[in-house]
């Protein structure tokens, strides 16, 4: 498979997973908008992610212009879920900490089963 089909079959087996995780998996008292909030902030995360760039709050808030307390409030019920991953780092500037995340790594290893499944040959009958 070329790589460009492949990263295209990640993308979108991604998508799917994480539409699937936050539609079928309602937490209490969360309301649609807010799933949907949700699936566009992990399409935003996983673009980064695959640009190599750090996904703290402040890389979030300059590339998608919301808010931090916007960012935050989308953020935590992914964290909740499990979808992300949040530790603490020094800022940019050196001093204090900043929240940085990464995507689940049983997210990402649930997409290269996947990506290997989609490379297999076909069982034949």
């Amino acid at each position: 498979m070329t790589r460009a089909l492949n990263s295209q079959w990640h993308s979108l087996a991604f998508s799917a997973f994480i539409f699937h995780e936050i539609v079928d998996n309602p937490i209490e008292d969360e309301t649609p908008q807010s799933r949907l909030k949700q699936i566009g902030m992990m399409s935003v995360l996983y673009i980064m992610h695959q640009g190599h760039q750090q996904l703290t709050l402040s890389s979030v808030v300059e590339i998608t212009g919301l808010t931090r307390t916007g960012v935050t409030e989308t953020i935590d019920p992914l964290v909740r879920r499990g979808l992300l991953t949040e530790k603490f780092v020094k800022n940019s500037m050196g001093r204090g900490k900043a929240r940085q995340f990464d995507i689940a790594p049983q997210i990402l290893e649930k997409l290269r089963s996947f990506q290997q499944d989609a490379d297999s040959e076909p069982i034949a009958p």
